[in-house]
């Protein structure tokens, strides 16, 4: 052996024992895989071999139905059948069954698209549970999927429950639609334990989104032994541990304070191409009927809404999907000199006796602000001055007062505020005082702003339930009530579970006789000659209200007439009011945008839904009359008739019958009093 050589046996054992340490190593090794995969883990893997033969079904609940006060159905679920892919079972999915799908359904690239990344999705998240991709199929395409069912593996088209609207395009701001649910809402809402699923649909506006919870009511479930496609195997089904059936449980019922008959008599009534119409019970601040006009089909954007409708729902200008009587605000016009007329009384400064000479315009400094009526009214009082809408006299009392006291008064009735109706996103409107023009108007304040609000110009900008709102504690003396579009919860079967009261959101301090004095005006405006609306008068109901002609662009030196403006030229046409004026029950508020003159294009037709609230209230008390006298019928036998009775002598006048009263047709008509 050479010096400085190791020996061959001393080498062979290095390599021994480098061997031995590396199968060691691998032997440390998968013990430890060993134990992760059957100790660590050992119960997830197991579940998770479990799922791969028992199947998981969600069995939907269905949804709570929204009715109306009497108990109409608005809303509620109809049969359909829609299209779901289990991505654990779909075999080739991508390439093969989405293809078919896309060809036999019509699908464009966009929808593919939108597919592929909810399987994407599904398979890391919950690759056993169905994901919807296509709803409500026609029956077209009922026929071509149940042809081609065995070349479709993993794809399942049972029937299901599908949101039915029963009144299309009346209503569908207050009731709402329902579309997909999103990535992040889904994060959310389960983080909070609420169970929605991939597809699922979500409430979207109105009582669909502010009742999600209580409407969607409680998924169940079904368990079914399947083979590797997904195909059930009735003769395993004792496979299945646990609950093999969880029931869902139902959502609850929404039931509106909408009137329906109501509703449909305001929608006939109505006649412009946008606006609102409101109507409210002054006694508990319930709303009757809600106009928002032109709407949407609530069916269209909950089922197959295309990219075409969204374009042209968005694209519109008359705007379908803002909700006017609360999501948009307008210069209130002469309907705001009602409150007007509070502040000038409260401030003493100015009493009902209080004259002022219109004669045509008024003026300020160099500046002649016109009056609506160009010849002039003469010498004008108060009461005088609300029946004809003299702009001249309350540009006085805006000069007197200065803009801050207007601007009180018509905060403490609640403008400038949102209304708290909740059930639909609203925004606050602008009552302007001195602070706000001095913060927004370069320059700053100026005493004629304080003149163009005093009339509902300007900056002044309400909705037209705020406006109802304000009408409505004038009529009650002063209970300014939250307004409210639900009176109660249901369970399916009809059981109260909760019930709305009336809220009072603050106390008027109402002068009364500054009260009398408003409502005798009010009253004058319909029902005396004179008046701005008396064209508009009812025979047998005597209202209280006010018209308005809100300007949306500035006067020029010559006026001009309505039918020679454009469309978006023309006046904001109001008229607000409540009835009875002696002891009011309903409010009204009509706004019909770019309609022209208040008097003529917004008073008949609130005065017509006036008259229709009267004629249903006399209906339904005699409904109760002849339902509370109804007796069953019994065999018995017949009197004898009584004796005639002697006539007695008529009076020398008797009361017209109902068939001799004058219809509003009939009734003379004074010649229009200007635009007010």
């Amino acid at each position: 052996m050479t010096l400085g050589q190791t020996s061959a046996g001393k080498d062979l054992k290095a390599r021994y024992l480098w061997l031995g340490l590396v199968m060691v190593g691998g032997l440390l090794l998968l013990a430890g895989r060993l134990y992760r995969l059957q100790i660590a883990r050992g119960d997830e893997y197991a579940a998770k071999s479990f799922a791969n033969f028992v199947k998981e079904i969600r069995v939907k609940a269905d949804r709570g139905i929204i009715k109306d006060r009497r108990g109409e159905i608005l809303v509620d679920s109809r049969p359909s059948f829609d299209v779901f892919i289990t991505p654990a079972f779909c075999e080739r999915c991508s390439e093969e069954v989405l293809p078919r799908l896309s060809g036999w359904l019509a699908w464009d690239d966009e929808q593919v698209k939108h597919v592929e990344q909810l399987l994407r999705a599904a398979k890391r998240s919950a690759p056993f549970q169905p994901v919807p991709v296509q709803l409500d199929l026609n029956r077209d395409e009922l026929d071509t999927l149940n042809a081609h069912k065995l070349e479709l593996p993993g794809v399942d088209w049972p029937a299901v429950p599908h949101r039915n609207y029963r009144t299309g395009t009346v209503l569908p701001h207050v009731v709402g639609y329902m579309n997909e649910i999103t990535q992040d809402e889904l994060d959310r809402l389960n983080g909070q334990g609420e169970g929605y699923a991939l597809g699922d649909f979500i409430g979207r506006r109105g009582v669909e989104r502010y009742f999600e919870r209580r409407l969607r009511g409680k998924d169940g479930s079904r368990k079914e032994v399947v083979n590797a496609r997904g195909e059930t195997i009735q003769e395993l089904s004792e496979l299945i541990t646990g609950e093999a059936t969880v029931a869902s449980t139902p959502g609850e019922n929404v039931v509106l304070s909408i009137d329906m008959r109501l509703q449909a008599a305001a929608e006939k009534a109505f006649t412009g191409t946008a606006g609102a119409v409101v109507a409210m019970d002054v006694r508990s601040g319930f709303v009757l009927a809600m106009v928002s006009r032109p709407g949407f089909d609530p069916n269209v954007l909950t089922g197959r809404v295309t990219p075409a409708q969204l374009a042209a729902l968005n694209k519109d200008p008359l705007q379908p999907m803002i909700f006017r009587p609360v999501q948009q605000h307008y210069s209130p016009g002469s309907t705001f000199k009602t409150l007007s007329m509070f502040a000038a009384l409260g401030t003493r400064s100015f009493t009902p006796h209080s004259t002022v000479s219109c004669g045509g315009g008024y003026r300020l400094g160099a500046r002649m602000w016109r009056c609506h009526k160009d010849a002039g009214h003469g010498l004008v009082d108060a009461r005088r001055a609300l029946q004809q809408s003299c702009d001249t006299w309350f540009y006085k009392v805006g000069d007197t007062l200065g803009l801050d006291p207007i601007a009180a008064t018509a905060r403490s009735f609640g403008l400038g505020a949102p209304t708290g109706i909740a059930v639909v996103a609203e925004v606050p409107g602008i009552m302007p005082d001195s602070a706000y023009h001095d913060r927004v108007t370069p320059g700053g304040y100026t005493k004629g702003m304080a003149l163009n609000s005093v009339i509902g110009q300007g900056d002044v900008n309400v909705t037209p339930l705020q406006l109802t709102m304000a009408y409505a504690a004038v009529a009650n003396g002063g209970h300014l009530y939250k307004p409210q579009l639900v009176r109660r919860l249901e369970t399916p079967d009809g059981r109260t579970l909760q019930e709305f009261q009336p809220e009072v959101v603050r106390e008027l301090d109402l002068d009364p006789d500054a009260r009398r004095l408003v409502v005798d005006a009010l009253s004058s405006v319909v029902n005396e000659p004179g008046g701005t609306a008396y064209r508009a008068r009812l025979p047998d109901v005597h209202i209280a209200g006010k018209t308005g002609t809100a300007q949306v662009i500035a006067l020029g030196k010559t006026r001009v007439k309505k039918e020679a403006m454009t469309y978006w030229q023309r006046d904001h046409a109001w008229f607000a009011a409540f009835a009875p004026a002696e002891d009011p029950e309903i409010a009204v508020v009509v706004l019909n945008e770019h309609g022209g003159h208040g008097g003529m294009d917004a008073a008949p037709t609130a005065t017509a839904l006036i008259k229709k609230y009267f004629e249903l209230k006399r209906e339904d008390a005699n409904a109760t009359i002849a339902a509370s006298t109804a007796l069953p019928m019994m065999p018995v036998r017949p009197a004898p008739p009584p004796p005639a009775p002697r006539a007695p002598p008529l009076p020398e006048s008797v009361p017209a019958s109902p068939a001799e009263v004058p219809s509003v047709a009939q009734v003379p008509s004074a010649p229009s009093e200007g635009a007010r």
